[in-house]
């Protein structure tokens, strides 16, 4: 169950932290690639200070910053959000793999970094994820800031109205988003891998935000789903591992696979926030 969980875990706080931007009418395509740089961020300062919490810190800045700077073009500019968020991901891989071999070279997948301290069995990456999942239930459901940015998501009229600032409800919303995207490759930095790979996340940024549609945009049921992708991913290194002959792309794809069908089934008929993915202008009548 453990090794469930620490494989579940950074796409359970990337798609608990799109839980948050889409609640606002955001939708974080670029999450992809914000997670990659979280990974590389975590590697190239876990190496150069030896400290990993250090690393996964490192992680959550580059994923925050993007996030905002991603947030200047879709909120400011309103720009279409998957076009922008597109071309963050492509940036983003290309750059996080042009500096990772300058640094490290072709022999640079062979690094090896101290991961997070575990206390027992007990994974903080892991702490971390749980823990989040009540605050975030509770924020979105319980409170009045949860309240607003609900609202942004569904009536973001209704919420000028009130005298708040969508812009700047948005712009919270992404940012939290990011910055969880961010500890989410951190995490497959100093929690799971011990090193870095280039497109390592490989398109787990994509399915985080399956996982949001496919838990309803409710926090508990965005980790279950979250869960039961990190169960598949373990499952097909268990399969591997005892040789079972089955060819090794089947396996690679199960988790994608699984995903997909079971998004298609519970996907039909739910409803996304009313404004998700609409850029807003308070000007437009």
């Amino acid at each position: 169950m453990n090794d469930i969980l620490i494989y579940a875990t950074p796409l359970a706080l990337a798609a608990l932290g799109e839980t948050i931007s889409q609640k606002s009418g955001v939708i974080n395509i670029g999450l992809e690639g914000m997670m990659l740089s979280g990974a590389y961020a975590a590697t190239v300062v876990t190496a150069t200070t030896g400290n990993p919490w250090l690393g996964m810190l490192a992680g959550v800045v580059v994923g925050l910053v993007l996030a905002l700077a991603q947030s200047a073009f879709t909120l400011d500019l309103a720009l279409d959000q998957v076009v922008v968020g597109t071309a963050l991901n492509l940036a983003l891989l290309g750059c996080t793999s042009t500096l990772f071999r300058a640094q490290y070279g072709a022999s640079g997948s062979l690094l090896s970094l101290p991961m997070l301290p575990r206390f027992g069995p007990v994974d903080p990456a892991v702490v971390l994820g749980l823990l989040l999942v009540p605050l975030f239930g509770f924020i979105l459901s319980r409170s009045r800031l949860g309240l607003v940015v609900r609202a942004t998501g569904e009536y973001p009229r209704a919420t000028e109205a009130a005298g708040f600032s969508v812009s700047r409800i948005r712009r919270i919303a992404v940012a939290v988003g990011g910055a969880c995207g961010g500890a989410a490759g951190a995490c497959m930095v100093v929690s799971a891998a011990g090193s870095f790979a280039e497109e390592m996340t490989k398109g787990y940024g994509f399915v985080a935000i399956a996982m949001v549609t496919f838990g309803r945009w409710k926090p508990w049921a965005v980790y279950a789903a979250s869960l039961l992708i990190g169960a598949l991913e373990g499952l097909q290194f268990l399969l591997q591992a005892r040789g079972v002959q089955v060819p090794a792309q089947v396996l690679l794809a199960l988790p994608y696979g699984v995903a997909l069908v079971v998004l298609a089934a519970v996907g039909k008929g739910t409803l996304a926030p009313s404004a998700l993915a609409i850029p807003y202008n308070k000007e437009d009548r």
